[in-house]
């Protein structure tokens, strides 16, 4: 099967549970104007997460990794009117466009952007004793993956649903002598994961227009 096959189907599912939206067209014209790299969620990915958060009908919601903001911008539309949105951003650029982005999506008052390294934002929000999050996102530098899991533990509760992107790595993952960093980092956080007893969790793996992938599907138990 081929990834044209795989973007085909994206489509006819897009068309279908995905409306033409044009804040979201927006957000990803801008990030591709400013020369963001292409490696946002696709549409049925985006609203995968809205929908997983609202099922957990998150209140708090934190994110690893805003990029342009697009994936940002579905999971604030989870959010209830008195929800709130962290998102973790390492470069000032991007999360200019981000900024924008999510502002003309209407949902400035609701979304905090920190920019700076993760783990250093992260360990700021547990040295600052911030009410634990309900949901949180992971979708930045794979080599991190490990220290934003034991982190994000921190401020997490029983019940909250954590998702990381991008740990399959076109079946890489299963490569235990890969020489690649990120398959790597990937590794060592999915046997971080899997040997906690605090969580429960999964790997599905994903094909589609960006390819063939997965996300790791974890719940907090404690």
């Amino acid at each position: 099967m081929s990834t044209e096959l795989w973007a085909t189907v994206d489509d006819y599912i897009d068309a279908l549970f995905v409306s033409a939206d044009q804040t979201l067209s927006d957000a990803l014209l801008d990030s591709t104007a400013a020369g963001l790299p292409p490696i946002n969620v696709a549409p049925n990915q985006g609203k995968l997460l809205e929908l997983l958060a609202k099922l957990n009908r998150s209140r708090r919601i934190l994110e690893i990794g805003t990029l342009g903001g697009y994936s940002t911008i579905w999971l604030a539309r989870s959010l209830p009117d008195d929800g709130e949105l962290i998102t973790l951003e390492l470069d000032v650029r991007h999360a200019a466009v981000a900024r924008q982005n999510i502002d003309r999506a209407g949902f400035g008052s609701q979304v905090d952007i920190r920019v700076g390294p993760a783990a250093d934002s992260l360990r700021d929000m547990i040295g600052e004793g911030v009410e634990p999050f309900d949901f949180v996102f992971i979708d930045a530098d794979k080599e991190g993956y490990s220290q934003y899991f034991t982190l994000t533990m921190e401020l997490s509760r029983s019940g909250t649903v954590i998702v990381a992107d991008n740990v399959v790595r076109a079946g890489a993952v299963a490569d235990s002598a890969s020489s690649d960093e990120r398959v790597q980092g990937v590794r060592q956080f999915l046997d971080l994961a899997a040997s906690d007893e605090r969580v429960e969790g999964t790997v599905i793996q994903t094909v589609g227009s960006k390819g063939y992938d997965g996300f790791a599907l974890i719940r907090v138990v404690r």
